[in-house]
């Protein structure tokens, strides 16, 4: 059964990356507990709008928990208050009447935020181009089957490839640390055949990279793995470390 509530807001605007930023508080009525939380934020911006403000500006793409981009820091946690789903899987129906909800963007050195609620995240990409990627020529599209996989070296392999690199893992961890990215991006290569012939390269250049561009070490605290919307394991922070070794022993 559909119901309405009321909502105070407290979103975090921000001009620019050079910009000092505030917290802004917006009042909205009569808001559908069966929208999504970035259909709110909609309402939100028409709101603002009609009344001659400036919207909250806010990434967001396919809606659908694929993308990665809805990148929202919600009442202290990464996608909000719901476990297993991104920002944009949210439901109003989580929250309470007459609760107050503070909207920040992604807070990591990694991620400078661009504007309100919108972060860079291109140190990502720049990662994933260190060495996230086979470069050796493997032919054309095999048969399932062709090639002999273990299922469990293949369920890992696509457990780690579910990673969508949203940035919750970063914007989570007291560190700012990418561990859990770069583990599963190393980690669903380095579990099948075609990824084994560049794994020494590519754990080396990427861990580089991510040290480079100022995340920080793990810790082990875990938080990462609660709140990544897919799951995606520590282990693979386990695995990423004995490649990572195993490419320095071979120097």
């Amino acid at each position: 059964m559909e119901n309405n509530i009321s909502l105070t807001l407290k979103v975090w605007r921000q001009n620019g990356p050079k910009e000092k930023g505030r917290f802004e508080t917006y009042k909205l009525e009569k808001v559908s507990t069966d929208s999504s939380f970035l259909e709110m934020m909609d309402i939100l911006n028409e709101q603002l709008i009609n009344d001659g403000n400036e919207p909250v500006a806010f990434d967001h793409d396919c809606r659908e928990g694929i993308c990665g981009m809805c990148s929202l820091y919600i009442n202290g946690r990464p996608h909000g208050p719901d476990d297993d789903v991104t920002t944009c899987q949210l439901h109003m129906r989580k929250f309470k009447d007459g609760e107050t909800i503070t909207i920040e963007p992604w807070r990591s050195a990694g991620f400078p935020v661009i504007k309100d609620l919108i972060v860079n995240r291109n140190a990502f990409d720049t990662i994933i181009a260190a060495g996230g990627y086979t470069s050796v020529s493997t032919g054309g599209v095999p048969d399932a089957n062709a090639i002999p996989i273990p299922k469990v070296d293949a369920d890992e392999a696509m457990d780690a490839a579910s990673c969508i690199g949203c940035g919750a893992c970063v914007a989570t961890c007291k560190n700012g640390s990418a561990m859990l990215f770069v583990s599963a991006k190393v980690s669903h290569l380095a579990l099948l055949p075609q990824g084994k012939v560049e794994a020494a390269r590519r754990a080396k250049n990427m861990v580089a990279k991510m040290d480079e561009l100022g995340f920080g070490n793990c810790t082990n605290t875990g938080a990462c793995e609660v709140e990544c919307p897919k799951g995606v394991s520590i282990s693979n922070i386990a695995r990423l470390n004995r490649e990572f070794l195993k490419a320095k022993l071979q120097d």
